[in-house]
């Protein structure tokens, strides 16, 4: 027989013993039996596998059933309820498939086996007299409330109770049956007289002990030992309670000795140990009865008192009960707490099941406690209401509102953005729903900045951080047309500012107002990695590294893309097409599709590229047939499929603006032509549109043709509709008959003829582009290069519009006086002044036009129309709103908004623009634009009238705008400044045009001629991307024009000269650094102005031939100011990431140079010696630099010291020899010298990052480096080295001149009479780096640094360490002991003179040769303090010599 393994066997006797089984052949002692698994369906033998039966229970076999289910093949999952929507397929068999469903009995049961019975107790039923047997009623029986029962319901409470009255009823009965077995069970093996001397061993113990108390036993209810958990009967308990009672009767007929007697017996029998434990059930026994008698006498107490203070029910129970107390009674006082008048809702007795009320189901319903003010500066958790107002902490609102449905902070009313979240993704789709519209609605409300005041930090940026974006992104996927359509309301909220649409449609007709910048989000960290790359691969580039980039990666800084990268074009799609939902929700779509389109070019490719997109829009809303019922007043309009919306027709026109490719598709492909002669021919008051949506489609339309003929395409329209257009220009005169009304379709209609107006501008530019076109054909023949084709309309159709808008000019003009009339009308006012500039400035140049007839057609305009408007008292107030409306002197004007958030580009409007403001209704800019565009057209033609315009450059407001706009620094480039600044900066660019033609004409412009030419180079340095034409303009007529610097021809290098003899606001000295060249004469700075000033001319052509890289951008931009419509590729500008010129333009061509010469370098190539046309460059640019640092040295007052330091170094870091050219070298010492006054010296600052420059440091270590190679000893290289090492400056550089590069100290050659800088900034205050000061006294020991050589430094070097090692202040001991040992070391110097210098110096002296006093004697203290360390030393030294 084998044997069963032994504690201690490893798995090797295991292995051991199961081979010894296997070879006997042994039949096991269990057969496993493994059951079908009905859910996998595997089938198997039914006879063989069946195990045999055990034991003689009942078992039920199923003969016709096999054991294990078969195979069944799962249904579909279930869609729908309704039978409509399930799948069918038409050669399906009804009978196949309803067996393939089939459910065989076997899934249900197998096998009915008997529940054994063996250990029940069978009872006799009682005889009643009734014919059924009596059911159960619990109202039959009192409810108990017992303590330490937790909560029961009163099913359970009512059992309990009745089966306690069970027990008491049958204990005397089933004592006797039992008893021997109790007394089995109890004490196993003792007498009838040990099981109740056992348990008063457990219930008292024994007076030795210590026990004097009076034994309380006999009174004990229940036992401490016996709990009958061994009894496998039912009636265990009462069995337990018989033995208990029967040991109490025998203890009671026994003496107090005769117990004491037994007891000593059984503890001398007994183990100690068992003991022990009888003892501790004991005594556990007996603190539960304490704590339970103690609880019963609270809850008395308490029930007491509730009559008398019920109504502070509400107060906490933790306030009320110790901290000691468990759980449970906490509990039952909180259900006592509970009564029937702490609830909303009284409950009756003739309710069903309420005759028993359970308080503490019912405490849901009581009313919730106030809201309480938490008096701490810690913010609260903001909630919203459903419409998503905040709701203030202390709000106590009622609850029938529905917004004290959460957990947290049931007093509180509304619901966090936590919790909004949590119920957008619920299963109810009403739940979804609202969740969506709340945070929709928190959304529109925070972009509008209601909550800027009340909340801490940007409600919209957290949403987008928590996942916002895609949250609504997935539930636009939803199935549920109210999911979708909550969503796409939120998503609009989110992108899309209905204000900055309006200012939008506001600036469309204004100068250049067509051109905008995309909406793309300034992301500065993917700057620096494109900086080297060209457009195309910056593109390439872009677009490779967003494919691989995750969606929520790429949506983090700039949403748009993001949404693109998820095709979200395709589901807005689906939902207009299939789904087709109420109109408020395509209008929806079709601002989101506006919005996207805004974006850049590459989303209008996506939006074009998307199938069925824009067809779907063109077919369902921009039909040229619909139901002539929506016109109908009163009309319920519920669906806007099959009628025209003027929002589809503003996305085509935005989407047009993207490029003259997607305007193409739309006009040929989606045959757009039809559509925009349906909608413009007809006037908007025949068209069966209600009025006010019939004049915006009209709008539209006009806006969407005039950018199609921005581009020079359907031009032929005109042609077409020329009758109409016509027609409509005699109308215009009426415009302003209407504004005595007052109608409140006025705007819309002064907004439709502005939008014809600009059309017809656009016309006459194409027509005026024929003759341009016509000329190089006409030149190339019939060569094969590809030729521009001719605009389908000619000059001679567009000529004969200018009568009409001449005459409603005048009409309109006749109102100016007439402040409500012309605000309104001033759009139009705008329009017609650019459509006479664009006019005349094209008719010039048409070979078929008579020059003296536009001559005298400009010399009718300007007397009889605009010198009158000049002198009427209403433009002098327009000259004066200029300042008041500026963004540039008022830059909160054009503050992003408060929840703007980086990755959503938004232009601030939100809420509207003061009237007083760029954009805002009072505003002069437009208007002032558009006349100084048709001055300057009319100058350029007429060079005879520009003395005629000479009064505009005399209105005092203009004069006190630009002097304040110049001056005042530009507000930081966001999406809503660049809009605005943009238009401003037209204005200024139109003044200085007209300011360059006065001067050209010999006119006296000599009093404004410096402040024109500060105008013109703030301009410069602030114009955007897309205005690169106006900056070459500026840098070709007024930058470097001789005429803006009066200063050359009034004495300006005399007063330079003056002002240097006379120290004039500077104690800097006059003798400038010499150079080891040698020249004939040393120029003062007044010469060097001269030539400068008369170096104009090449500095100009210097400057602009360092721009010709910027030639592709200058020419679109060049195309969109002239008109040249055939070469105008989009509306849509460059991306703005800053002004096109850096701040520092001034330094570009030697920056470039330098950039060029490193680069060179680095590939091997050696270049000592630079070409002369590049010296020429350096020459000129330091000339233009002199320029502006002496007479216009507020421009550059942007550029900190520091950054024009670190540019002049690249004077010596280019080339071997650079500096030391004459010219050159005379220019760098005169720049030096300015750079040297007190007032920049104080604003110097190294210890910053500075632009352009990445390290300072790496760049003095350049010029160090440098210096030790080519400097040949120059004073100016020297001084150049020396200025960084002042004493206020980083002590690295210090530590690297004279720990890595001592060499230089032999050639730093630099006089003290010439250096610039007073000593006072390196010395003081004194040295405290040990490092420093050890590096100091070597060199000054070693020989390294001499007054010879080095007297800068050595006067620097000597002065720090004479106040070191004379220095008696508390300090560390290791700078103590340096010191010392520095001053034993001097006093044992063998050199005297550097021993007199560093014992004996006394203070600086700039007129002394060594440039510091010496004593002549030390003084006192001096002297006492070098006795006592000399001798210190004398006494240590003899002690070590001796030993």
């Amino acid at each position: 027989m084998l044997s069963r393994p032994k504690p201690g066997e490893c798995e090797a006797d295991l292995l051991h013993f199961q081979q010894q089984f296997l070879a006997a052949r042994a039949s096991p002692a269990v057969k496993i039996v493994k059951k079908a698994d009905k859910r996998k369906g595997k089938e198997g033998s039914r006879d063989a596998e069946r195990p045999p039966l055990q034991d003689s229970k009942d078992v039920v076999m199923l003969d016709d059933f096999p054991d294990v289910p078969p195979a069944l093949t799962p249904a579909p999952p279930k869609k729908s309820k309704i039978k409509s929507a399930c799948v069918h397929f038409e050669d399906e068999d009804p009978e196949e498939r309803l067996e393939s469903h089939d459910q065989h009995i076997t899934a249900v049961f197998s096998k009915i086996i008997e529940r054994d019975t063996s250990a029940v107790t069978v009872t006799i039923p009682v005889p009643t007299g009734d014919p059924f047997p009596r059911t159960f009623h619990r109202s039959e029986i009192k409810s108990e409330v017992r303590v330490g029962s937790g909560r029961k319901s009163i099913f359970a409470q009512k059992m309990a109770a009745r089966r306690a009255a069970e027990q008491a009823a049958a204990a005397p009965s089933a004592a006797e049956p039992v008893r021997a077995g109790a007394a089995a069970v109890g004490a196993p093996g003792a007498a009838a007289v040990g099981a109740p001397a056992a348990e008063c061993v457990g219930e008292a113990a024994p007076p030795s002990l210590g026990d004097d108390k009076p034994l309380d036993f006999l009174t004990s209810q229940r036992p401490c030992l016996i709990t009958g958990e061994g009894l496998r009967s039912e009636k265990s308990e009462q069995e337990v309670q018989a033995i208990h009672k029967e040991n109490l009767e025998k203890l009671q007929s026994m003496s107090q000795e005769e117990i004491l007697q037994e007891q000593e017996r059984l503890l001398a029998q007994l183990d100690s140990s068992l003991v022990a434990f009888l003892k501790s059930r004991r005594n556990k026994n007996e603190d539960q009865e304490k704590a339970l008698k103690k609880e019963q006498d609270r809850l008395e107490e308490f029930s007491e008192a509730v009559p008398t203070a019920h109504h502070n029910v509400g107060a906490s129970p933790s306030l009320q009960a110790s901290d000691m107390e468990e759980s449970v009674v906490k509990e039952e006082n909180t259900t006592i707490e509970i009564t029937e008048d702490n609830l909303p809702v009284k409950p009756k007795k003739e309710w069903i099941h309420m005759d028993s009320v359970e308080f503490e189901k019912l405490e849901w319903m009581k009313d919730l406690p106030p809201p309480r003010q938490k008096k701490t500066k810690k913010g609260m958790q903001a909630r919203f209401s459903l419409k998503g107002e905040l709701i203030p902490a202390d709000a106590d609102l009622p609850t029938h509102l529905g917004l004290h449905h959460h957990g947290e902070e049931a007093e509180r009313a509304g619901y966090t953005l936590q919790e909004l979240f949590h119920l957008s993704r619920s299963q109810v789709i009403q739940q979804r729903t609202l969740a969506l519209q709340i945070l929709g609605r928190i959304v529109q409300k925070a972009r509008a900045g209601e909550f800027a005041s009340s909340l801490k930090g940007s409600v919209v940026r957290l949403l987008l951080d928590a996942g916002f974006l895609f949250l609504l992104r997935f539930s636009l996927d939803d199935a549920v047309e109210n999911v979708m359509a909550a969503s796409v309301a939120a998503l609009r909220a989110l992108l899309v500012s209905l204000d900055d649409e309006k200012y939008l449609d506001w600036t469309f007709s204004w100068y250049q107002g067509m051109a905008i910048f995309p909406f793309v989000p300034n992301n500065k960290e993917e700057e620096d990695e494109e900086d080297e790359l060209t457009e195309t691969e910056k593109s390439q580039n872009k677009k490779s590294k967003d494919e691989n980039k995750p969606d929520p990666y790429v949506a983090r800084y700039d949403v748009v893309k993001g949404l693109l990268k998820t095709r979200i074009q395709h589901r807005l799609r689906y939902i207009l097409e299939v789904v087709r939902p109420v109109p408020t929700v395509v209008l929806d779509i079709l601002h989101i599709l506006t919005h996207i389109a805004r974006h850049s070019t590459e989303a209008c490719s996506q939006l074009l590229d998307c199938p069925r997109l824009i067809e779907t829009i063109v077919r369902e809303f921009l039909p040229t047939q619909w139901d002539p019922r929506v016109a109908e007043p009163g009309y319920l309009l519920t669906s806007i499929h099959g009628v025209p919306c003027a929002s589809a027709m503003k996305f085509l026109r935005v989407l047009a603006s993207g490029g003259r490719n997607a305007t193409a598709r739309m006009l040929n492909i989606l045959e757009m032509k039809s559509r925009l002669s349906r909608f413009v021919a007809e006037d908007p008051a025949e068209l069966l549109l209600p009025r006010e949506e019939a004049l915006r489609l009209s709008t539209e339309a006009f806006r969407l043709w005039a950018v199609a003929a921005a581009y020079g395409q359907a031009c032929d329209l005109y042609r077409d509709l020329y009758p109409v257009l016509v027609r409509m220009l005699q109308s215009l005169p009426e415009v302003p008959g209407a504004c005595g009304e007052r109608s409140p379709m006025l705007e819309l209609r002064v907004q439709r003829a502005a939008a014809l107006v600009t059309l017809l501008t656009h016309v006459t530019q194409a027509a005026g582009c024929a003759a341009e076109l016509h000329a190089p054909q006409s030149r190339n023949g019939s060569e094969d290069e590809e030729q521009i084709p001719l605009p389908p309309v000619t000059w001679n159709q567009v000529s004969n519009l200018r009568p009409f808008l001449e005459t409603s000019l005048k009409r309109i003009l006749q109102e100016i006086s007439q402040t409500e009339t012309w605000q309104a009308l001033q759009p139009l006012t705008t329009t017609y002044m650019i459509y006479l500039g664009v006019y005349y400035r094209a008719c010039s140049q048409q070979p078929s036009v008579n020059p003296v007839d536009c001559l005298e057609d400009l010399e009718h305009l300007t007397c009889e129309v605009l010198l009158p408007l000049l002198s009427q008292p209403a433009m002098h107030s327009m000259w004066d709103l200029l300042r008041p409306c500026s963004a540039l002197c008022n830059p909160l004007s054009c503050a992003p908004a408060p929840e703007s958030v980086a990755s959503i580009v938004s232009l601030s409007c939100t809420g509207g623009k003061p009237p007083l403001s760029l954009v805002g209704s009072k505003s002069p800019f437009p208007f002032l634009t558009a006349l100084l565009f048709l001055i300057s057209s009319i100058t350029h033609v007429h060079k005879g009238l520009i003395s005629k315009y000479s009064s505009v450059l005399d209105f005092k407001g203009l004069k006190d705008y630009l002097h304040v706009s110049w001056q005042s620094g530009p507000p930081s480039v966001t999406p809503s400044s660049a809009w605005m600044l943009r238009h401003e900066y037209h204005l200024q660019y139109l003044v200085l045009t007209l300011a360059h033609r006065m001067a050209d004409a010999a006119l006296d412009c000599a009093p404004q001629a410096a402040l024109h030419h500060c105008v013109a180079l703030a301009l410069l340095s602030r114009l955007l991307p897309g205005s690169e034409h106006l900056a070459h303009e500026v840098l070709l007529d007024l930058a470097f024009n001789p005429e803006f610097f009066p200063e050359g021809k009034a004495g300006g290098p005399e007063a330079a000269d003056f002002s240097d003899i006379l120290h004039l606001g500077t104690s800097a000295k006059l003798a400038q650094p010499d150079s080891v060249a040698v020249f004939l004469s040393k120029p003062t700075r007044g010469i060097l102005l001269r030539e400068s000033y008369q170096s104009l001319c090449p500095i100009r052509s210097c400057y602009l031939s360092h721009f010709v890289r910027a030639q592709p951008t200058l020419l679109r931009s060049r195309a969109s100011y002239q008109g040249q419509n055939y070469l105008i590729q989009s509306m849509l500008l460059p991306e703005v990431k800053g002004p096109i010129l850096p701040s520092d333009w001034p330094f570009f061509p030697l920056i470039n140079l330098y950039n060029k010469v490193t680069n060179a370098e680095t590939r091997g190539a050696v270049l000592n010696t630079l070409p002369l046309d590049l010296v020429n460059t350096v020459s000129w640019n330091l000339q233009w630099v002199l320029l502006l640092e002496s007479w216009r040295a507020k421009i550059l007052q942007s550029i900190p010291t520091a950054a024009k330091l670190a540019r002049l170094m690249c004077v010596f870091l280019t080339g071997g020899d650079l500096f030391l050219e004459a010219p050159i070298h005379c220019y760098t010492a005169a720049l030096l010298a300015l750079y040297c006054q007190p007032k920049a010296l104080d604003s110097l600052n190294l210890d910053v990052p500075l632009p352009g420059v990445a390290s300072f440091h790496d760049l003095y270590m350049s010029l160090l480096e440098q210096f030790e190679g080519v400097s040949f000893g120059d004073p100016l290289f020297g001084a150049f080295v020396l200025l960084p090492l002042q004493r206020r400056f980083s002590v690295h550089l210090r530590l690297s001149v004279f720990g890595e590069h001592t060499s230089i100290l032999r050639a730093l050659r630099v006089p003290l009479q010439q250096f610039l800088v007073p000593l006072e900034r390196y010395t003081d205050p004194p040295e405290d780096n040990l490092n420093l000061l050890r590096l100091y006294f070597r060199t000054l020991v070693t020989g390294a640094l001499r007054h010879t050589c080095c007297p800068v430094l050595y006067v620097v070097a000597v002065a720090h360490m004479n106040s070191f090692i004379f220095s008696q202040d508390r300090t560390t001991q290791e700078k103590d002991a340096a010191r010392r040992s520095m001053l034993w070391k001097t006093w044992l110097l063998v050199d005297e003179t550097l021993k007199k210098h560093l014992l004996y110096y006394k203070m600086l002296n700039a007129e002394s040769p060594l440039g510091f006093d010496l004593y002549e004697q030390l003084p006192p203290l001096r002297l006492k303090y070098l006795q006592i360390v000399t001798q210190k030393e004398n006494k240590e030294t003899a002690s070590v010599l001796v030993s």
